[in-house]
C-alpha cells in the first residue's frame, strides 16, 4: 500500500527496515550487542514519535495497512499505539497542560529541576492510566471488534518482547541472550517510553498554557528535526492537531514571529544542558504572563 504523503516513505524506511535491521543484527551477531544499543534506543524514540503521528494523521488510507504499521510500532516502542488517544489526542491536547491534563507539568512541579524532569514520566504514567482503562471499557462497550483489536496490541507488545527474549535465550544462553534483548529491544522501548514523556515535559515546563502564542517550547534546529521528524515545531503542532508533520516546518516559519524568543531553542539538548547542567534557570514563565 502507497501512503497518504510522500514524506512517509521516510517513516516507513525506519520502521520496516532499519529498527527489524538493528535488532536482527544483534541477535545474528552477538558481538555487536551493547554497541548498537545507542541506535537502537534512538529508533525505539523514533516508533514513539511516529506512533504519536500516525495517531494525528494515519500513514495509509487503508485500514488493514495502518493497522500492520500500528503494530510495528507498538513492538519498537514497547506499548500499544492506541493509548495515545486518550491520553494524548483526546487529553494533552484539550486541557493543553492544564490541571486536567494527564501530562501537565504544572500538576507534577512548580520548579524546573532536573529531578522534576526524570520522574515526571512515573508521576504522569500514573496519571494516564485511568484515562487508557476508560478508554478500554467504552471500546468494549460500543465494538466487540475494535476492543479486541486493542486486546491485540497487547499480545502484539508483550507476547512479541516474551518470544523476542525467549528466541535471544534459546540462541545465545541465559547470560548473553538477555543481554542481547535488552540492547535490541528491551532498554530501548523502556527508554523510549520515558524519553518521549520526557519531551512532553520539556515541551511544555515554564511556558504560559493560556497564551495563543507561548503555550509550547519549540525546538527548531534542522538537523535534530530531520531525526525527530519536524516533532521540534510543537507551538504549530497544539494549533493545527492534524497537520502532517512534513508541513510542520513551513507552519512554523508562519507563526515564528508570534511566539516569544526564548521559546524558540534550537536543541533539546543545548537546552537540557543549559538548564539541568549549567542551573541557568530563570523566572520565564512569570515573565511570559506579565
Amino acid at each position: 500500500m502507497l501512503p497518504r504523503v510522500r514524506a512517509d516513505y521516510r517513516a516507513l524506511l525506519w520502521v520496516f527496515v532499519l529498527m527489524p535491521l538493528f535488532a536482527v543484527a544483534q541477535y545474528v551477531r552477538p558481538g555487536l550487542a551493547g554497541w548498537l544499543l545507542p541506535f537502537s534506543m534512538y529508533l525505539a524514540y523514533s516508533a514513539g514519535v511516529l506512533a504519536h503521528n500516525h495517531n494525528h494523521a494515519p500513514v495509509f488510507w487503508n485500514k488493514r495497512a495502518n493497522a500492520v504499521y500500528s503494530s510495528a510500532l507498538s513492538f519498537f516502542y514497547g506499548y500499544p499505539t492506541f493509548a495515545w488517544i486518550p491520553t494524548h489526542n483526546e487529553n494533552h491536547h484539550r486541557f493543553l497542560n492544564g490541571p486536567e491534563d494527564a501530562t501537565s507539568t504544572e500538576r507534577h512541579t512548580s520548579r524546573n529541576t532536573a529531578w522534576a524532569a526524570f520522574s515526571f514520566f512515573f508521576a504522569s504514567s500514573r496519571w494516564q492510566a485511568p484515562l487508557i482503562k476508560r478508554f478500554l471499557r467504552r471500546a468494549k462497550a460500543r465494538s466487540k471488534k475494535a476492543y479486541a483489536w486493542l486486546l491485540a496490541q497487547y499480545v502484539v507488545v508483550f507476547g512479541g518482547h516474551l518470544a523476542a527474549f525467549a528466541l535471544a535465550i534459546h540462541m545465545h544462553g541465559v547470560k548473553l541472550g538477555t543481554f542481547v534483548y535488552l540492547s535490541a529491544l528491551g532498554i530501548p522501548a523502556a527508554g523510549a517510553l520515558w524519553g518521549l514523556m520526557f519531551t512532553n515535559y520539556v515541551q511544555h515546563i515554564d511556558c504560559d498554557t493560556g497564551s495563543e502564542w507561548n503555550h509550547s517550547r519549540n525546538f527548531v534546529s534542522p538537523w535534530m528535526n530531520f531525526f525527530v521528524f519536524d516533532n521540534g515545531f510543537h507551538t504549530i503542532h497544539h494549533m493545527k492537531a492534524g497537520l502532517h508533520w512534513s508541513r510542520a516546518r513551513e507552519a512554523h516559519r508562519a507563526i515564528e514571529a508570534n511566539i516569544d524568543p526564548r521559546l524558540n531553542e534550537q536543541s533539546i539538548f543545548g537546552y537540557c544542558a543549559k538548564v539541568y547542567l549549567l542551573g541557568e534557570q530563570t523566572d520565564l514563565l512569570r515573565e511570559l504572563r506579565s
